[in-house]
């Protein structure tokens, strides 16, 4: 709101209510505190601003912004005296990797082809359509389509100028956040906005019942994003930052996960990250009688799926596309009678805990019966590998979620990669592999 793109706002507060009624299990409400510093933005500034995000978000299911007193209310405890007044506002939080993986599922539902670890190494453009060549576990294969869209994220430019031979002559910074996760540092389910006097912003959010996340950081990245990692002046950021306003400060030996990554950020090299739109360009190339390419450019995760509308109103005139229909569309897991959800598994398997329960109904929402499958008892969910991951739940990730490592269970389906040793890891690892792992085909 600070560089006044209203309209982003605008659509990402839209889309937060329209991920609230398609995904009820995956995103949830949650009230962010905003403690005022008196060195920092005025109050009557913080104030206005939250006045004018309620009133951008239009009709919403969430409630206003408000005026708390740190010295009564329990989200004071955890902060320092000299924090008297604080603003709170509704948000929502969601696992990003679930949110990506039931787009996934829903996407092969409705007949697309789903190839992972599969890299394009070329594509070629032949008059009306384009020759792909692609690599999977060493092996080439070719296949063909209408049109090629390059949503390659950070690899943008790289996919731009290496595989699709095209100019690549949009401007594109990579925009590099690191994350801390620490023991929780705190009793509600509130989570904080503490400014910084560099004008960024870093949260400290609730996370995975048991820890609390705390990011983000924002640097120039010219690596490969692959590879990126968090280094020792963010973590000595981040640590910094949240120590000016809990009581008792946050080290660098508290810290027992941290995960990086990258964004392209589109414009000039001249204005600060925090500056630049996190709004989307869609660049497309596709003149008389050539094969439509279409470049995608930036872009949050709140307003993924305007984005994705958008790229196909774009492509509209080259292919046979019905109306927007997604908006309305339960992801897969939701459920309108999300509330019922909980005490519908406690009573069908009794046999398992009430934490490991709201933990497979908060991932997996009503596919907890495609999880389950065939459950009857405690046997029935085999081994445990640790924590509270059964065979199981690893055998329907195998099956129905692409997942093929340790890793793909532990972090890229879940996070509780938090809550395993490298012994319990290893075992897992050594269960998923071939032959014994699931392989799912490459279909061109």
């Amino acid at each position: 709101m600070e560089t006044l793109q209203l309209r982003l706002v605008r659509e990402a507060l839209a889309e937060r209510d329209v991920l609230l009624r398609i995904a009820p299990h995956l995103v949830r409400p949650r009230r962010f505190v905003l403690p005022h510093h008196s060195g920092l933005r005025p109050r009557w500034m913080m104030r206005l601003g939250l006045l004018i995000y309620d009133h951008l978000g239009g009709k919403t299911i969430l409630p206003p912004a408000k005026t708390i007193d740190l010295r009564t209310d329990p989200a004071g405890l955890p902060l320092q005296s000299k924090y008297s007044t604080a603003f709170e506002y509704s948000d929502c939080s969601v696992d990003d990797s679930r949110l990506v993986i039931l787009n996934a599922i829903d996407a092969s539902g409705h007949g697309a082809s789903m190839n992972p670890r599969t890299r394009c190494v070329s594509a070629e453009r032949q008059t009306d359509k384009w020759l792909l060549s692609v690599e999977r576990k060493a092996a080439v294969s070719q296949i063909s389509a209408r049109v090629l869209v390059n949503a390659a994220g950070p690899w943008v430019n790289h996919v731009s100028r290496d595989v699709v031979h095209a100019n690549a002559d949009i401007a594109v910074r990579l925009d590099k956040g690191s994350h801390i996760i620490v023991g929780r540092l705190f009793d509600h389910d509130r989570a904080y906005v503490f400014q910084n006097a560099d004008g960024r912003i870093v949260f400290a959010i609730p996370y995975e019942r048991d820890f609390t996340l705390i990011g983000t950081t924002e640097e120039d990245y010219q690596g490969d994003p692959a590879a990126v990692a968090i280094d020792e002046s963010e973590i000595e950021y981040l640590c910094r930052t949240v120590s000016e306003y809990f009581r008792k400060p946050v080290a660098r030996q508290q810290i027992v996960w941290t995960y990086s990554g990258v964004r392209a950020l589109y414009g000039g090299a001249e204005a600060k990250a925090q500056e630049l739109s996190r709004d989307y360009l869609l660049e497309l190339d596709a003149a008389a009688g050539k094969a439509p390419l279409l470049t995608v450019y930036g872009g949050k995760i709140t307003t993924y799926r305007r984005l994705a509308e958008a790229a196909l109103a774009k492509l509209a005139p080259h292919l046979k596309i019905g109306s927007a229909w997604t908006a309305g569309a339960l992801l897969p897991g939701g459920d309108a009678k999300m509330s019922n959800l909980l005490e519908f598994g406690l009573r069908e398997y009794p046999f398992l805990a009430q934490a490991h329960m709201e933990r497979l109904v908060a991932a997996y929402g009503t596919r907890i019966n495609l999880v389950l499958n065939d459950v009857r008892n405690a046997g029935d969910m085999e081994r445990c590998f640790g924590s509270d991951l059964t065979e199981a739940e690893v055998r329907y990730l195998m099956e129905f979620e692409w997942a093929q490592t340790a890793a793909d269970v532990l972090w890229r389906r879940s996070k509780l990669g938090l809550r395993f040793s490298p012994a319990e890891a290893s075992r897992l690892e050594a269960w998923m592999a071939p032959p014994r792992g699931f392989e799912p085909l490459f279909s061109p």
